[in-house]
């Protein structure tokens, strides 16, 4: 008996799949799916009850958990707080932290680097400095929890900050919930979802769990393929397959899960 009370062929299908299956892959944002959005993101904690979730799949085994964020990989085990933490894809999947502690990242070139380290200079300039966020290969800024006359000229500030830049390093920018970012091209979800499933056996059940802009390239990539789901209070036009609610609903598909690997050890 499931723990979700979703109808839906996709889910039931994938569950199906799941339990029959060696091992599964389980892939989750961090930011809006395992954690609401906070306005000082260094305080960003999960849902209640998530992290004890992900905690008790990971020692049921048969199953490789992974976080895939925006942030840096090494932001990430603090927030979490599971020990030994999950395998971490940080800064869209261009960094990679495992459970052992190895860590892997990208080589960015040197002018990325250059035009991001102006592109950070340009932005203090503007007096945004309290709003930026500087990563291994993009800068951020945010404006989440600003009155909306402050998200005006913030936003206005970064635009006419970045946008230029793009032209430079193959650079690209892109806005998610509540900020935009210049990052280099291949930092992108649904680039390390699809190397990621070239590495792996085609027969693995993999799901892929997000709520923001950046999620929809993975949840693209990964449909015909696995279970996307959109983690959001209130639904939108999305890739993904089905919609839950958290924190309750993705409790449920948690739990879920956990039934579907209990005897894969």
């Amino acid at each position: 008996m499931r723990a979700t009370a979703i109808v839906s062929a996709a889910y039931n299908d994938f569950f199906r799949s799941l339990t029959a299956a060696k091992q599964g892959v389980l892939m989750l944002d961090y930011d809006g799916t395992v954690a609401p959005f906070s306005r000082d993101r260094r305080h960003a904690s999960p849902y209640p009850g998530i992290s004890e979730s992900l905690a008790e799949i990971m020692r049921t085994g048969g199953t490789r958990l992974i976080i895939v964020s925006g942030r840096s990989a090494r932001d990430i085990p603090r927030l979490l707080g599971i020990q030994p933490p999950p395998e971490i894809w940080g800064s869209h999947g261009v960094e990679r932290l495992y459970s052992d502690g190895r860590y892997e990242e990208i080589d960015v070139n040197d002018d990325a680097l250059q035009a991001l380290g102006e592109a950070e200079v340009r932005l203090d300039e503007q007096c945004l400095g309290p709003h930026i966020e500087v990563k291994l290969a993009a800068v951020a800024v945010h404006w989440r929890g600003l009155d909306s006359s402050e998200t005006l000229k913030v936003r206005s500030r970064a635009y006419q900050t970045l946008k230029p830049m793009t032209s430079r390093a193959d650079l690209t920018l892109a806005e998610f919930d509540e900020g935009v970012e210049l990052r280099l091209r291949s930092a992108n979800k649904g680039e390390a979802v699809r190397h990621f499933l070239r590495d792996i056996n085609p027969m693995t059940p993999v799901a892929y769990l997000g709520d923001d802009v950046d999620d929809e390239d993975a949840f693209r990539v990964l449909n015909g393929r696995g279970l996307t789901v959109l983690v959001k209070p209130k639904s939108r036009f999305t890739a993904a397959q089905i919609w839950l609610r958290p924190p309750a609903e993705l409790v449920g598909f948690l739990i879920d899960w956990k039934l579907a690997c209990r005897d894969k050890l």
